[in-house]
């Protein structure tokens, strides 16, 4: 079976998709978002295809594209839509690896009380969680790792994103003990060329193996 990993984070708007963009071109992976929330400009699909230079034939179709830019229950509510979560299945991507990005946190609603982390529950695929080097990220990333641990999901590591901030990184990772796969910064500009380019020397390609 080909290798498949979710990425989530601690937060909405951290940088998962950006993020999600040099993991899928570092892997030569294929994407997947099965839920995008807003379709107002580009969406987060097409933000990974445009930075990590992927084919059409590399990004997955969503299974669902609710308007509002809002948690997906939400979202699905306004649109008219109902989320079934026992239908969200990971696809067969083929030879390649499978980067598979969630929405938003951990506990995003998504219908009638179900969570995302009780859907990557079910998918039983390892996780890397990334968070924020900002203010407030130990309580945040912490209580993602425990959310994690207590379904029994396998954590492949924590990856940072913003500018470098030792004492929370070290904290996260010896407190959670988790593995620290490295930082992503914050890029001006935001391009393909940049953003590969720093992934390549900031994270390993083997420490996302399963």
């Amino acid at each position: 079976m080909t290798q498949r990993i979710v990425v989530t984070g601690t937060d909405t708007g951290i940088g998962k998709s950006v993020f999600s963009a040099g993991l899928a071109n570092l892997l030569g992976a294929n994407y997947w978002k099965p839920i995008q929330a807003g379709l107002e400009g580009e969406t987060d699909s097409e933000l990974v295809a445009r930075l990590g230079s992927l084919s059409p034939d590399r990004i997955v179709p969503e299974l669902y594209r609710l308007r509002t830019p809002a948690s997906p229950h939400y979202s699905a509510e306004i649109d008219g839509v109902r989320i079934d979560t026992d239908a969200i299945d990971v696809p067969d991507s083929g030879e390649r690896p499978l980067v598979i990005e969630g929405a938003g946190g951990l506990m995003v609603p998504l219908s009638g009380g179900t969570l995302f982390v009780d859907v990557f529950e079910r998918w039983r695929l390892p996780v890397v969680l990334c968070a924020s080097t900002r203010l407030g990220t130990i309580n945040h990333a912490l209580l993602s790792i425990e959310a994690l641990r207590k379904r029994q999901i396998r954590i492949l590591g924590i990856a940072f994103i913003g500018e470098r901030n030792f004492e929370p990184e070290r904290a996260i990772c010896e407190i959670g003990r988790v593995r620290w796969l490295g930082r992503l910064p914050w890029l001006s500009p935001l391009t393909a060329n940049t953003l590969q380019a720093v992934f390549k020397d900031s994270f390993i390609p083997w420490d996302f193996k399963p």
